[in-house]
């Protein structure tokens, strides 16, 4: 009755988990890959025009953000309940590199506000511009820098997947695939080497986030006798 009670707890926590990690990758997608390079350019006076005529595009940009953040903390924090029982060092390694990621994302988070803010100041339009490229390098690079704390989250959260065998063996192992691309692609990026593999790194981290998320809103997790 016991086991039956714990494993009960265990999908609930598992399917919250789920949730945080399903919010987070579509608050992602539509943040980072949909509707930032419509605010952000490689060209700040076309990001400031942007910032200037589509103000409520720029919010809303901004509130994917805080969406981000929370998620990716509440989803580390969840993975720390769930596996704490299994491996108490992998989960906390797991919360405490999920939580920095989102930190590192804050970063970005407060450059967004700042720029919105100066583009709706009155001061010189020259002036403007400097800062906005400031901030939009900062924007860039925190969440460039930031890849390394994303990679790194993704590691112990696959050793403890592949070691206890409380869901999929490979899905533990895409994941940690997945995290040392991370790693190594935001190294060479800031390294100056270019190239199409470098976007192949990341792609076992893709499937293996997505993966998890399916199978903690399906399945939860195995109970421990199998």
């Amino acid at each position: 009755m016991k086991k039956n009670e714990e494993q009960s707890h265990l999908l609930a926590v598992a399917r919250t988990a789920g949730i945080w990690y399903l919010l987070m990758a579509i608050s992602g997608i539509l943040g980072f890959v949909i509707f930032h390079p419509q605010v952000y350019n490689a060209d700040p006076n076309q990001t400031l025009t942007n910032l200037i005529e589509g103000v409520s595009l720029a919010r809303f940009r901004l509130l994917t953000e805080f969406v981000i953040i929370v998620s990716q903390a509440l989803t580390a924090i969840w993975f720390y309940r769930l596996f704490r029982n299994i491996n108490e060092w992998a989960a906390l390694a797991t919360g405490i590199w999920g939580t920095v990621n989102a930190v590192a994302i804050l970063i970005s988070a407060v450059a967004m506000a700042t720029a919105i803010e100066l583009a709706m100041s009155t001061q010189l339009m020259a002036d403007k511009v400097i800062v906005i490229e400031l901030l939009t390098n900062l924007i860039s690079n925190a969440w460039g820098i930031g890849g390394l704390f994303f990679g790194l989250w993704l590691i112990p959260l696959g050793y403890i997947i592949t070691s206890s065998r409380r869901m999929p063996v490979w899905l533990g192992r895409t994941l940690i695939l997945g995290g040392i691309g991370y790693l190594i692609s935001t190294i060479f990026n800031y390294l100056g080497i270019s190239g199409f593999w470098i976007d192949l790194l990341v792609l076992p981290a893709t499937v293996g986030e997505f993966w998890m998320i399916g199978y903690l809103l399906i399945f939860g997790i195995r109970p421990l006798n199998e």
